[in-house]
């Protein structure tokens, strides 16, 4: 661990107050970049579009029936019926449905690409139970085949995240699901970074097989409070320096630790947690370690055991990123029960997510979320289309902390939009024209909007 010396603003008062202050050149300001690598995403040229007459889910719990959406200059400009607007082109969506773009918190397109071959495995780097300094942007390859297969099934934006093998997995990145030739080209302007952590079986397996420390829950989480104890220093020892260089002194910067930088992010609400946690006990715990340390404790993803626990979640202010019907893999993923979503959904000021985690579920993830809700009410819930659209929209939007810009039809949200043959639940639902930012970036019935990867060029 990183040793530390005692508190510099301490140390300057003390030499300020006995004449003893450094009189040398005062030290040029040492400031940490913390977005080295900025989005360079342009959103595609647009024109103005008006879909009619469509049955449109707004992402926030409405359904509105022979709607119109109108599209401009990359913003929802209004929603209404019998909207009056003359715009560039007209769609006639009469029998169709209108939604959000679908938003997957949880992917690894890019990192785990087709081809998967071994040279292609950069999602995971399993080198230490912390590696909080790895960001996965640097593993994306952006011509990922998935990333096209992904838009046929509506999906406009993805969260990319390391794997889980350790503690800390490092930082993810939130993308626009366009094609570009960088990552940064796809990555979403202003969205907030990510740090995956994992709990349970994963970490402890990984590194006690390696005979260092985890190798049980206990030592799991032993390894996280160290961590975050170092982490807090770190923080205390900038903010000290900050305040003494703001005071006229001129103290010496800390000695930068690019570890350190991603878990002070998190104390410092910059960065959002997203947690590979399965069992109730211990996302009750991750819970309980964030206020320890006064952090936010994020989304806990996958959460076999969320439905347990959802009034701990909802009064915490956590999102829960779920499968479906994936259990019984390992032992933290045997207590499931089908309607895991829907329970948590149930209670008030709830955040239920259904997510991928998966290269070919992430082309379907409306009917995805359509399984919970069709379950669910076997069971006795009465959930409609429009309450089983947040868990894919409005929610994940939410859990990014982009709610604000997606995630739901509303004038001034930006133009993410899906259009369905029918209700995006059937298992015979398609997306017909997908749209970002207001331009059109899939048409089933278009070529020139069904983009190839440079991979599948030739490819029968």
């Amino acid at each position: 661990m990183q040793k530390f010396v005692p508190s510099i603003l301490a140390v300057a008062l003390g030499v300020a107050l006995t004449g003893c202050q450094d009189q040398g050149p005062k030290r040029e300001k040492v400031e940490i970049n913390k977005n080295p690598y900025p989005s360079t995403y342009k959103p595609y040229s647009s024109s103005s579009t008006l879909i009619k007459n469509a049955t449109v889910l707004t992402g926030t719990g409405e359904r509105l029936d022979n709607t119109d959406v109108l599209l401009v200059d990359g913003k929802i400009k209004e929603v209404g019926q019998n909207l009056s607007a003359i715009a560039d082109t007209t769609v006639d969506a009469n029998g169709k449905w209108v939604t959000p773009g679908i938003i997957d918190v949880h992917s690894h397109l890019g990192a785990y690409p087709s081809p998967q071959v071994e040279s292609h495995q950069d999602g995971n780097e399993m080198t230490s139970p912390n590696t909080a300094e790895v960001w996965v942007e640097h593993s994306v390859w952006p011509q990922d085949p998935g990333f096209n297969r992904a838009r046929e099934g509506g999906i406009t934006t993805l969260q990319i995240l390391p794997g889980s093998a350790n503690l800390f997995g490092g930082r993810g990145v939130t993308l626009k699901n366009i094609p570009a030739p960088t990552m940064q080209g796809m990555k979403f302007p202003d969205a907030p970074y990510g740090l995956k952590m994992a709990c349970g079986e994963n970490p402890k397996r990984v590194y006690g097989g390696k005979g260092v420390l985890p190798s049980t829950r206990m030592g799991n989480m032993a390894g996280y409070r160290k961590s975050w104890a170092a982490a807090t220093e770190y923080k205390r020892a900038w903010e000290e320096y900050d305040k003494a260089y703001a005071m006229g002194l001129n103290p010496e910067a800390p000695e930068r630790d690019i570890k350190m930088d991603t878990l002070r992010g998190v104390l410092d609400g910059d960065i959002l947690i997203h947690n590979h946690c399965y069992k109730a006990e211990e996302m009750a715990m991750m819970i309980d370690l964030s206020k320890e340390f006064g952090y936010h404790a994020g989304t806990f993803h996958h959460g076999i055991e969320a439905y347990k626990i959802a009034d701990l979640l909802a009064e915490n202010g956590n999102c829960a990123a779920l499968w479906p019907d994936w259990w019984g893999f390992k032992m933290e993923a045997y207590d499931m029960v089908q309607e895991n979503v829907a329970i948590v959904d149930a209670v008030k000021n709830s955040c239920a997510v259904v997510h991928s985690d998966s290269d070919t579920t992430i082309q379907r993830l409306n009917q995805e979320a359509g399984k919970v809700m069709y379950r669910a009410n076997d069971v006795g819930f009465n959930l409609k289309e429009e309450d089983a659209i947040k868990w894919i929209t409005y929610n994940a939007a939410k859990s990014l902390g982009i709610q604000d810009k997606v995630g739901s039809l509303a004038a001034g949200k930006n133009a993410d939009v899906v259009i369905w043959n029918q209700s995006p639940f059937s298992v015979y639902a398609k997306a017909q024209q997908v749209f970002i930012d207001g331009a059109k970036v899939y048409d089933r019935d278009d070529e020139k909007y069904q983009a190839v990867s440079d991979f599948m060029l030739g490819q029968k």
